[in-house]
């Protein structure tokens, strides 16, 4: 049976008159008769008691009635469904971000903006390693990655910057440069010899070892932004980390202290594919690359 049978019965069911049916639907009183006996001969039973005077639904009409109405209803969904998918307004986004992607409140903001622009697009957002979010684009498991620059990009892939910062360095609230007087800037040169916690981007604290004149005893690298502060909590070494840090956590035991020297400059950049199939994806992604990046430096030496 098809759709065209549904919309017949229910405009006669509607109207409980030939001519007026057929009129509604533009098609000929025979042929909307011929109609709707095909569809009392395909289910076997009489959906219309008919008389000279009189058309009315039978008890197995009226049942009929109310699946044929959600029959076309569901037809009608589905029509607009496609519709709003064609156009970009549904569908699903995966994005990959990195702790200080939080901390600094991109991921907020980029997707408070997309979702008040388009409701009808569901995004999940949930952390992951920028390690492996270059990989997880490609695989198509992510649609957009925010990470931490600089970052060996796949060639079909493409970062927008959305937000500057400076590193400094987390110590741990015992140690003797957390007291410091003064500014309390710390040179490079101080920092040889001492055990490094590592981040995920590691150019902060390679750019401290340059300046230095060392080479980094790396002590552990545990990956997330809270892990490398819970270690310097608790004396396992020091981090250089990034700034939008400072005032955004309040962990015990972690003091925040600016690098002497030129300020060691970072970025968080959206990466995404250069050739986007999705409409609701491409929509972000325009959403990203008209974003301004934000400049936030929290601490200066």
């Amino acid at each position: 049976m098809e759709l065209r049978h549904f919309r017949y019965f229910v405009t006669l069911a509607h109207t409980l008159h030939f001519g007026r049916a057929a009129q509604a639907l533009d098609i000929a009183a025979p042929t909307l008769t011929v109609q709707i006996q095909d569809i009392e001969r395909r289910l076997g039973v009489q959906l219309f008691a008919r008389s000279r005077r009189d058309v009315r639904l039978t008890p197995a009409g009226e049942m009929f009635l109310l699946e044929a109405k959600q029959v076309l209803a569901q037809a009608e969904r589905a029509v607009q469904a496609g519709q709003r998918a064609g156009r970009g307004e549904t569908g699903r986004i995966e994005i990959g971000y990195i702790g200080s992607a939080v901390y600094s409140g991109v991921l907020q903001t980029l997707l408070a903006t997309f979702r008040q622009a388009w409701p009808g697009v569901i995004v999940t957002a949930k952390e992951v390693s920028q390690h492996e979010s270059p990989a997880m684009l490609v695989d198509n498991r992510l649609d957009v990655a925010l990470v931490r620059m600089p970052i060996h990009l796949h060639n079909r892939h493409r970062a927008h910057v959305l937000f500057r910062d400076s590193f400094c360095i987390a110590l741990p609230a015992g140690h003797s440069l957390a007291h410091a007087s003064g500014a309390g800037a710390v040179d490079a040169g101080s920092l040889d010899g001492e055990r490094f916690i590592n981040p995920e981007q590691t150019l902060g604290t390679f750019e401290v070892a340059r300046r230095g004149g060392f080479t980094p005893i790396i002590g552990s690298a545990p990956g997330s932004l809270i892990a490398v502060l819970t270690a310097v909590a608790l004396g396992e070494g020091v981090a250089i980390v990034p700034d939008v840090l400072v005032g955004a956590t309040a962990i015990p035991g972690v003091v925040f202290k600016p690098l002497a020297g030129p300020p060691i400059h970072s970025e968080i950049s959206a990466v995404f594919r250069s050739f986007e199939p999705s409409l609701a994806v491409t929509k972000l992604i325009a959403q990203i690359t008209q974003t301004a990046a934000v400049t936030s430096y929290a601490l200066s030496g």
